[in-house]
């Protein structure tokens, strides 16, 4: 997949949100650090560095969503930042994204801290972060 068509996929799967650009997915890419798992369907972008890893963004476009495919996209994430050293995950949530949490939670995340409107929506409203954290010893 080109940086062009994961921010098409962004764009579809966060309306409500600024979604990012393909320059944005090219400079992320570029980083030894980096990885993406996934297809035309959908992706997830992580970082894994010294025995951490954050998932950056999950994508999954919209004809796609509601059939697990983000589920099998989070584990294929976790497998992945394991194979580089990976022994905790982390990542960041908007609160009002249940269906993410959802997720999330259904394979080992808990809440660890909040960013007080962090995320800032296009109707000039913001919305907290959760900061979401598991351990790699959980399975999916």
């Amino acid at each position: 997949m080109t940086p062009q068509d994961f921010a098409r996929i962004h764009a579809l799967a966060f309306h409500e949100s600024r979604p990012w650009d393909a320059a944005e997915f090219e400079a992320l890419l570029a980083s030894k650090y980096c990885f993406c798992v996934g297809d035309s369907r959908g992706f997830a972008i992580g970082r894994a560095i010294a025995g951490d890893s954050e998932l950056l963004t999950i994508a999954v476009a919209p004809e796609f969503q509601g059939q697990g495919f983000g589920r099998r996209l989070l584990g294929l994430y976790h497998d992945r930042a394991q194979e580089m050293g990976a022994e905790t995950f982390f990542l960041e949530v908007a609160r009002d994204n249940t269906a993410a949490i959802g997720l999330y939670e259904s394979t080992g995340y808990i809440t660890s801290s909040t960013r007080p409107a962090y995320y800032k929506r296009v109707d000039g409203s913001a919305v907290d972060a959760l900061i979401m954290t598991r351990e790699s010893s959980l399975g999916d």
